[in-house]
């Protein structure tokens, strides 16, 4: 554990944090940590020592992280996610709902891949590809990866002196996807080629992305003085991405019938709040793209449900705080929120 470099990073994200920036970190080194702990050999890990290196590996991590970050006032939570936690859709809007609720709440959740759960077959086996899709998850404006290397280069700077770097890339051209080479590191387990990958899912959802040079103190900070690196371009903002998402890419499962005044609730900018619906029609469940209607059939929006229709059924027309008490437990205010909501027609 390299500790007094830790120690810069976390001045860094505790000063962005500070002026009211949303910091998410997906941290490496569980299994590097681990190994060592317990001795296993240097060279390639079976599945299941790498499995019990992430274990052991895994609390020194969280705990590195929560003793520099809390130095300067910052909540730790800690997030283990597999593979299926980002491409299942359940999963996917459960672990999203708990990351921004822990950003609201003021803490900076750490992420890892859970390797002590997950098998060769359903894992990223790279942070740079989970980190694209932890940054898509919750609408991210930026990603920074913190490599070997300080950004892309039009060949391997290691091998080939000519080499220059592209400080910036508008488009992921095959050209650009011929650039990925192999790591230079003993212990990541990605590469170039898995960093214009993870660009590819980044700024297709609105994203910013950064390859720059970890290994110097305060990184982050010295990116902001504008040290050498690569920015990738998205062609939109990821709340313009998201709502083209919801709005033409979705297939509804169902559909709700809401009053006079929801209808001018959500051309205000507002949520759907249950007490403004008056109808449910289809079979749907949480998380699944409905088409909000008026009373006289016209669709004025869709967003993505709060609730299963058979919840919606019972919720419809009744008061945000009865939630509670007619479901049993206590759910979403709204039935469909404004983040996942997109006006289709307009007066």
């Amino acid at each position: 554990m390299n500790r007094a470099w830790l120690e810069t990073l976390a001045a860094d994200i505790a000063r962005l944090h500070a002026r009211g920036c949303e910091v998410l970190l997906v941290s490496s080194g569980a299994i590097a940590l681990g190994r060592r702990s317990i001795g296993l050999p240097a060279g390639r890990l079976k599945l299941e020592e790498s499995q019990a290196a992430a274990a052991v590996g895994q609390i020194r991590l969280a705990h590195a992280w929560k003793e520099v970050l809390e130095q300067h006032g910052v909540n730790v939570a800690q997030i283990l996610l597999t593979f299926a936690d980002t491409e299942e859709r359940r999963r996917y809007l459960n672990a999203r709902s708990t990351i921004n609720t822990l950003l609201k709440l003021g803490a900076v959740p750490v992420i890892n891949e859970n390797d002590t759960v997950a098998t060769a077959e359903i894992r990223y086996g790279d942070n740079d590809r989970l980190a694209a899709r932890v940054a898509q998850m919750v609408s991210a404006d930026s990603l920074i990866l913190l490599s070997d290397v300080d950004g892309l280069y039009t060949a391997d700077p290691t091998r080939n002196p000519q080499a220059e770097l592209i400080a910036e890339i508008r488009a992921i051209t095959p050209e650009i996807e011929r650039m990925g080479t192999g790591s230079a590191s003993d212990v990541g387990s990605g590469g170039m080629a898995t960093k214009i990958a993870a660009a590819k899912i980044a700024v297709s959802a609105g994203c910013h992305m950064c390859i720059a040079l970890g290994r110097e103190m305060h990184p982050l900070r010295r990116i902001e003085q504008g040290a050498r690196c690569s920015w990738f371009f998205p062609t939109a903002n990821p709340i313009t991405v998201r709502k083209q998402w919801i709005a033409g890419a979705l297939k509804p499962a169902g559909a709700v019938v809401v009053d006079a005044g929801a209808v001018r609730a959500l051309r205000a900018g507002k949520s759907l709040l249950p007490a403004g619906v008056v109808g449910v029609d289809g079979q749907f469940q949480r998380g699944d793209a409905l088409v909000v209607r008026d009373e006289q059939g016209n669709e004025i929006a869709r967003g993505l449900s709060a609730y299963s229709s058979a919840d919606a059924e019972r919720l419809k027309g009744r008061q945000s705080h009865e939630i509670e008490a007619l479901l049993g437990h206590r759910g979403r205010d709204e039935l469909i929120h404004r983040d996942d909501l997109v006006l289709t027609a307009h007066e």
